[in-house]
């Protein structure tokens, strides 16, 4: 058993010497290989500026690397003439040899760039979603709500909020006490007005916000948000008005403006230096869509389908949008509210279809809307996909500005990266 024992053990120290004497002598002519290709970039680049001493000098070291690898030299002798070779080249390599750190990065981060923009173009582009057209499937810009004073974050947990979430804490603060009035149109879903002006994104990039004005007492504070941030949805969650409640206070109020929208009295009186109303917008789902599929396999009802919108006149800016397949070529759709209908028959093929159609979960149904307004059809022809927002009420889709142009699709969704909600993860 002793010897047994030894004799494995002799074995096994032979065999990690046998190892790791070819790693090493591997490793060696791949590094000497690597000098002597670019020992040829010097001499082909710079042959016309070197005097004939140093010329004569670099093809000399570098045809005796050659002659060792030829000769198959173990590793201590290929070191030997790479550093022979190297010395010339610290001499003859001008700007090829040695590079400066700064010329290291930059090739690096070059390099880097046009493989990003490569994926990017041909395999899988990262995606942030706009709005709330195909909520609750995937969000835009969400609001959370802190009705307690005492919810309202610190430092601490504003900064893991933002990191997790993407979440960014905005507050109205009341400039006076009194009641509060509210700009709403009537027969409008309780919308709020607003102006769109510019702004800044992160300070510096130019953007457009919303720009709100509420009356508190005898004062007016004016606050803005991000364009594609739905607040009304924030306000009535702050105040506990549904849509129909706002509607019916704007068309009983008497008190108007040369803007169309009346002004609302809202029940709760504002505080001076108290928040009128305090939340995160939460950020939009960023996700990976995948543009290789759809140049072999056609794309499937009930897919989450992104595409771009140059081409479409009822859009009229090229942006890339995403809703969900509802109808491809020599289909005929139609909505009953609250139901998709596919060539006479309740939509299949994906949970948001099944899910609005019985009103499930968040889901709120189909509208007859635009073109799809009751009793109406949409054929799809032989060139083109009709798409949908799951978020039917909000969403202004394929019953407005028609069917997209097969050139114009690009992919269909893979993973929600961020934030980390419950949507992280395989997209619906």
């Amino acid at each position: 058993m002793a010897s047994k024992s030894i004799f494995s053990t002799i074995s096994r120290g032979l065999l990690d010497w046998v190892q790791s004497f070819f790693l090493v002598e591997g490793k060696m002519r791949a590094n000497a290989q690597n000098w002597l290709e670019l020992a040829d970039k010097v001499h082909h680049f710079r042959r016309d500026q070197l005097s004939s001493k140093d010329l004569g000098d670099l093809l000399q070291k570098r045809e005796g690397l050659r002659a060792l690898m030829r000769e198959r030299a173990d590793a201590g002798k290929l070191k030997l003439g790479i550093e022979d070779l190297e010395g010339t080249m610290r001499r003859t390599g001008g700007k090829i040899y040695p590079k400066s750190t700064v010329q290291e990065y930059v090739e690096f981060f070059l390099v880097a760039a046009i493989v990003v923009l490569g994926v990017r173009t041909y395999f899988v582009q990262p995606f942030k979603i706009p709005t709330n057209s195909m909520w609750p499937s995937y969000n835009g810009m969400t609001p959370h709500v802190y009705n307690d004073p005492a919810e309202i974050p610190g430092a601490l947990k504003k900064l893991v909020r933002f990191a997790a979430f993407g979440a960014s804490y905005h507050e109205v603060i009341a400039p006076a006490d009194g009641k509060i009035s509210v700009p709403i149109y009537p027969n409008s879903g309780g919308r709020i007005f607003f102006e769109k002006k510019p702004g800044r994104k992160w300070g510096v990039v130019p953007t457009n916000v919303r720009e709100y004005e509420f009356q508190v007492g005898d004062e007016v504070v004016r606050f803005q948000v991000p364009e594609d941030f739905d607040f009304d949805w924030a306000f009535r969650e702050t105040f506990g008005y549904t849509a129909d409640q706002l509607d019916d206070l704007a068309r009983r109020s008497n008190s108007t403006d040369y803007r169309h929208f009346r002004w609302v009295v809202l029940e709760r009186n504002a505080i001076r230096g108290k928040p009128l109303l305090a939340f995160d917008i939460m950020t939009g789902d960023q996700l990976f869509v995948d543009r290789m599929s759809y140049h072999f396999v056609p794309p499937t009802v009930g897919d989450g389908f992104v595409f771009r919108t140059g081409n479409i006149p009822g859009i009229g800016q090229d942006q890339y949008y995403i809703k969900r397949l509802v109808g491809v070529p020599g289909d005929k759709i139609e909505i009953r509210d609250p139901v998709l209908y596919r060539n006479g028959q309740p939509i299949t093929g994906s949970e948001g279809f099944r899910k609005n159609n019985a009103r499930e979960d968040k889901y709120r149904g189909y509208r007859n809307l635009g073109s799809l307004s009751s009793g109406s059809e949409v054929d799809v022809t032989a060139d083109g996909f009709l798409a949908l927002g799951d978020n039917s009420s909000n969403s202004a889709d394929g019953r407005y500005w028609g069917l997209v142009p097969r050139k114009d699709v690009i992919g269909r969704p893979l993973f929600v990266y961020y934030p980390f909600t419950r949507h992280w993860g395989t997209a619906p």
